[in-house]
């Protein structure tokens, strides 16, 4: 996105793009009304919203079996009442296409960042493979937009803090049939949580675990975990017969980091290789989007005029802090204080069910007080535009 919207601005960009299998195959991404909002301010989003997708105006759980309201997106402030789901690598071809029509603008599939280049301190390009192949690429900023493992973060040695995570996801698809539900939801039960994202023609599910639990569930097998999951949600027991080998779970290993400085001469960290964030409420992509509309807006005069100082990476980093900070404290809130003490309860039939956290009765009673996660969701602690 952020090169797509520097070269709108006349400023000359090479995209690395480095081919994911597991964004294209597993990988669903929630595209919040804030995104839609900049889409709009594009003029792309009729066209956007031709590709297949599926809108979600309301989020619901089933919490210990009682089925709640948890965000009402219908009365947000934007153009788009709803969020789309649709798999990230669609969104980031749609974008590419967008951005292939602009005469500065060049994308590299294919190729991987595999080192800074500097003169001095100074960082003056990047260093990138394809398939046996090398080239040098000069840069007056390079920005270092790939993910949580980012080489760019990596190779220019900014100072990170981590926040923990107590949790992992497994990631899998189940087939659709014709009796199913057709809402997005997630399930709680002592011990399980577990979320359905309707994909049209299949559910992609998130199965939450702690954190390096991977292994153990791998070594039950597949029989444990289908017959886990039947007994707590018995009507996915038809779906569950098209889990059928272990290599259809694909684990996320969940990170909550940021760094505390996001720049260096000559190059700029943005998106989850600035903060990492966790699955938790889908916003991580939000949070990126927003970044890079943030950084094109502040960094496109002086690119074009080739005037770029150490403030203006700095601005960046000032303007987007504070959203971080605060999305990632309450995923983290979330994480400790809801998904792991979900986690570690028994699941002991013979005990009383626990009762439904008093916030979730709350806005199970006040309807209203869905539009505040609807918010935070949907929006986010500081939406960006073009202008």
């Amino acid at each position: 996105m952020l090169g797509f919207l520097l070269a709108r601005a006349g400023v000359r960009v090479t995209v690395l793009e480095k081919h994911a299998d597991f964004l294209r195959d597993f990988r669903g991404d929630t595209i919040h009304p804030s995104t839609l909002d900049v889409v709009a301010e594009l003029g792309l989003l009729e066209e956007f919203l031709q590709l297949p997708h599926q809108q979600v105006k309301q989020l619901v759980g089933e919490v210990y079996g009682e089925r709640i309201p948890l965000a009402d997106f219908t009365h947000l402030p934007t153009r788009c009442r709803f969020l789309v789901m649709m798999p990230q690598w669609d969104f980031l071809d749609f974008i590419a296409r967008q951005a292939m029509q602009l005469p500065n603008f060049t994308l590299l599939q294919q190729h991987e960042v595999t080192a800074l280049r500097r003169r001095g301190t100074q960082v003056i390009g990047v260093a990138a493979g394809s398939r046996g192949h090398q080239l040098d690429i000069d840069a007056d900023l390079v920005i270092g937009a790939d993910g949580r493992h980012s080489i760019v973060r990596r190779d220019a040695g900014l100072p990170v803090e981590d926040f923990g995570a107590p949790i992992d996801v497994l990631w899998f698809r189940l087939a659709k049939d014709a009796n199913d539900r057709d809402q997005t939801a997630g399930y709680i039960w002592p011990g399980l949580f577990f979320v359905m994202i309707d994909r049209g023609d299949y559910w992609q599910c998130a199965y939450v675990i702690p954190k390096g639990g991977g292994d153990a569930v791998r070594a039950a097998g597949l029989p444990a975990l289908r017959a886990r999951l039947a007994h707590r949600l018995p009507f996915l027991r038809d779906n569950l017969e098209s889990l059928t080998d272990l290599d259809q779970l694909k684990l996320l290993e969940v990170q909550v980091n940021r760094l505390t400085r996001w720049h260096a001469p000559g190059v700029l960290c943005i998106g989850d290789a600035a903060h990492a964030m966790s699955p938790v409420g889908g916003v991580g992509i939000n949070l990126a989007i927003q970044d890079a509309v943030a950084a094109a807006r502040i960094l496109a005069a002086p690119l074009y005029a080739r005037c770029l100082s150490t403030a203006d990476l700095q601005a960046v980093q000032q303007r987007r802090m504070f959203p971080t900070r605060l999305t990632q404290r309450m995923q983290v809130v979330v994480q400790q204080q809801v998904i792991s003490r979900v986690l570690r309860a028994a699941g002991d039939e013979a005990e009383s069910m626990p009762r439904v956290p008093r916030i979730l009765r709350l806005i199970q009673r006040f309807p209203l007080l869905g539009r505040i996660p609807a918010r935070l969701i949907g929006v986010g602690v500081r939406p960006e535009h073009i202008a």
